[in-house]
């Protein structure tokens, strides 16, 4: 009883802190660490030597990376594509190389700063997929590449953990790899043909009953996590690669969704294991190392995101705000600090060190990400320097434009084929090179910009345009477009909305029309049953039309990545 009622109180201790982030609009993790700080032997020490917390903590970790894994099938690469492949892995390095400088000139050993390096490299995909959710912002550009990069991220530290968790054993450190290494290959090959033959057909079977499709997630979970600590590894890589080997699975986001609540309830316990374990005796000759490595985090990140995508040829809008979602460290480097500390690499020094750089850049980077539409427009000019010139200073056609399209995507594709049947006068604008590229490939004219760029909309002649089209979702941004067009005197103004309450919005602020996405398929298929009714050839026939257009529209890409599914991750 006296556990259970202690128990309790570390639980209102909990709900209390996270209340308060909740209000100053910040991650409950932070809320969680802190929480353990004041739980902690420094404070009301509810926390030291519970077991039950650390046993909790265990669990949390590894359905926190089963989860992970489930989210990276082994199509991820193909998936996320170049830019995200190449700026994860550009920014890994530089974070890494420049964590490594900075550790060593503050006289850190060099496994210390390895560490600090390696852990500093990692950004939260838990954290900025809130944020980016919250700002309705993963169908965004910035948004789809953000999410690649972090997942190309995540594959680095399953590499990273393996290793470490290598090192784990006295001996010599060579051998030990190479024989982990052998052992987890031969685990992977036994795996390998189970995750892609046998599981399908088993989790058809298993997802036919809700309740044992959950037991059977735990029971293959944390039933891989126990083999591959057997077998030499850590519990989080094992984790990690049964997250892995199920993603294949048909049911894999059903099964996430599923053992989420229960990760958030057993992940506190990490977090607050982390913050009781802090060490605030010695941290006070860590204040300027963590200031610097918190400003590196907070600004150098984001500039060689910026850098990276300028040089492919991004806009300075995008390369920015895709740039602020690695300002800041994540889950995964406490952990992979946790680890270093339990395999003896680390000091509680260390890990102190560490957590209180994750609560600076969570902290900041959260209010940087939500408030980044307000702070861009007073530094877009100091960021001109990381668009490619050519792009900045390519000149806007003269010629006068009958129909414009602003955004090429899904919906943009359907009505760049009415265009097109109507007039050769007609101009696709966006500001996604790859798109750009394709619009070429397909001969169809098209300008790389962004519409927001008040300077080009007055370059580009919309004297003769009889209809304009914004496919951007963005309430305000359609709210300048609209104004800028009405000084123009355009004719038609066809804009999109989310939100019923946003349409109604840009209806009152004189839009000709506005498209509610949501709606237009149930739209379609009442008047396609009112026509019908229940003639079998009719609807074979629409079967088959909207057949060939998913194929095409499988072939401009239009399709989901499976990364982008979930996205209450």
């Amino acid at each position: 009883m006296d556990i259970f009622i202690q128990f309790g109180l570390i639980v209102l201790v909990v709900l209390i802190l996270s209340g308060i982030m909740r209000i100053l609009k910040q991650p409950l993790i932070i809320g969680y660490i802190i929480s353990g700080i004041i739980l902690g032997p420094f404070f009301l020490n509810f926390i030291s030597g519970n077991q039950t917390i650390n046993f909790f903590s265990e669990i949390g970790v590894a359905l926190l990376l089963f989860i992970v894994g489930l989210h990276l099938s082994p199509k991820v690469i193909k998936e996320v594509g170049k830019i995200s492949l190449i700026t994860g892995i550009g920014q890994i390095v530089f974070t890494s190389i420049g964590g490594f400088l900075i550790g060593i000139v503050f006289g850190f050993s060099w496994l210390v700063s390895l560490y600090i390096s390696i852990a500093l490299t990692f950004s939260s995909t838990i954290i900025i997929m809130k944020l980016l959710s919250d700002k309705e912002a993963l169908e965004k550009l910035y948004g789809k590449i953000s999410i690649g990069f972090l997942l190309v991220q995540d594959l680095v530290a399953i590499i990273i953990l393996i290793v470490i968790s290598s090192l784990s054993t006295a001996g010599n450190p060579g051998n030990i790899l190479l024989f982990t290494s052998l052992k987890g290959l031969g685990i992977i090959v036994i795996l390998a043909p189970i995750s892609y033959f046998v599981l399908p057909k088993l989790s058809n079977f298993f997802a036919k009953s809700q309740e044992f499709l959950f037991v059977f997630s735990i029971t293959w979970g944390l039933g891989l996590a126990a083999l591959f600590f057997y077998a030499g590894f850590s519990i989080e890589v094992g984790a990690l690669i049964a997250g892995i080997v199920l993603s294949i699975s048909p049911y894999s986001y059903e099964i996430s969704s599923k053992l989420k609540p229960l990760r958030d309830f057993f992940i506190i316990s990490f977090f607050l294991i982390l913050g009781s374990q802090m060490v605030f005796g010695n941290i006070s000759n860590f204040i300027v190392p963590i200031i610097v490595f918190s400003l590196f985090i907070l600004i150098g990140n984001p500039l060689i995101v910026m850098i990276l995508m300028g040089i492919f040829g991004y806009n300075k809008k995008t390369g920015f705000m895709a740039g602020l979602t690695v300002a800041q460290i994540s889950e995964f480097s406490l952990i992979l600090v946790a680890l270093g500390v339990k395999v003896g690499h680390l000091s509680q020094e260390i890990l102190s060190l560490v957590t209180l750089i994750g609560l600076i850049t969570i902290g900041g980077s959260t209010y940087m990400i939500m408030y980044s539409d307000k702070i861009y427009p007073r530094i877009s000019k100091l960021l001109t320097v990381f668009e490619k010139k050519k792009l900045c200073k390519k000149e806007i056609p003269k010629k006068e434009y009958q129909y414009i399209l602003l955004g090429y995507n899904r919906i943009g594709y359907s009505i760049l084929k009415a265009f097109s049947k109507l007039t050769k006068d007609y101009v696709v604008i966006d500001f996604d090179p790859k798109t750009i590229n394709e619009l070429k490939t397909q001969k169809a004219p098209c300008i790389y910009r962004d519409v927001e760029d008040v300077e080009f909309l007055e370059e580009l002649n919309l004297k003769k345009a009889k209809v304009i089209v914004s496919t951007i979702p963005e309430k305000e941004t359609n709210l300048f477009l609209l104004r800028e067009f009405k000084k123009r005197n355009t004719n038609i103004v066809i804009l999109t909305a989310r939100q019923i309450s946003d349409a109604l919005e840009l209806y009152k602020a004189g839009a000709d029309y506005v498209i509610l996405p949501h709606f237009l398929g149930g739209e379609y298929v009442s008047k396609m049953i009112e026509k019908a009714q229940a003639n079998q050839e009719i609807y074979s026939i629409e079967r088959k039309k909207e057949i060939k257009e998913l194929r095409n529209r499988i072939k401009q890409g239009h399709e989901h990545p499976e990364v982008m599914k979930n996205k209450k991750n």
